[in-house]
């Protein structure tokens, strides 16, 4: 028996042990259920209508609901035009924090719709952040 990997060249990162959590018990419970959470008040805002070259930002409100410490890994964008800014610490049971999402407009026209990925060791470890806009002139 072989085993193989690929590293493919990409930059690598290392996690703190104590924040690596399986959700798959041996036993078959459901062991997730002392992971933390990212509960979004909501996951789409609509900036209605903006112009051309304005810079805008929504924060989105979350409560860590789980019974654990939240760390958010990382925030992704679908578009270079948008950023996350995002707590870097532990959030703990019970606290909240925001992801401010920031768009500039600069040479965009019509409706643009962009999405941020938010990583982190919760339970979904995903949640999409939407925005929304009209810009005109």
């Amino acid at each position: 028996m072989a085993l193989c990997a690929c590293n493919g060249g990409g930059s690598q990162s290392e996690i703190d042990v104590d924040l690596i959590q399986n959700p798959n018990s041996a036993q078959g419970t459901d062991a997730s259920v002392g992971l933390p959470t990212m509960d979004f008040d909501c996951d789409l805002h609509d900036f209605g209508r903006i112009t051309e070259g304005e810079s805008i930002a929504y924060s989105f409100h979350f409560t860590n609901r789980g019974k654990s410490d939240l760390v958010i890994n990382g925030c992704s964008a679908s578009c270079g035009c948008t950023v996350a800014d995002y707590p870097k610490g532990r959030i703990a049971p019970g606290q909240d924090g925001y992801v401010t999402v920031s768009f500039n407009s600069r040479g965009k026209a019509g409706q643009q719709y962009q999405e941020v990925t938010v990583n982190a060791n919760s339970q979904p470890s995903r949640k999409v952040l939407k925005i929304t806009a009209q810009v005109g002139n």
